[in-house]
């Protein structure tokens, strides 16, 4: 699913709101997300799951083309772990 197949998923079942509102609450969403991502904050949706940065050190990698050594940077990853429902949803177990 893309991010304009759920703002209209959204604005078919809610058709009391505008296509164009419900487009602005699906990117202010995003939006606060990134933000505290990149603030360092953990966002943690409940049944959903978590999101998260890792920091990964720098490091010595190599060049597959060539095999020489080059010198990777730290860098800071998002990552997502899945909650509990969505873990359970995914594999058969129904509540």
């Amino acid at each position: 699913m893309i991010r304009s197949e759920l703002i209209a998923k959204i604005a078919e079942e809610n058709p009391h709101l505008f296509q164009r509102d419900v487009e602005k609450i699906v990117n202010t969403i995003f939006e606060e997300i990134i933000e505290a991502m990149a603030r360092g904050d953990r966002v943690e949706l409940r049944g959903f799951g978590a999101f998260s940065v890792k920091k990964r050190d720098a490091r010595t990698g190599r060049n597959p083309r060539t095999g020489s050594s080059v010198a990777v940077d730290e860098k800071h990853v998002p990552f997502f772990k899945t909650g509990k429902l969505l873990r359970d949803r995914l594999n058969g177990a129904e509540e």
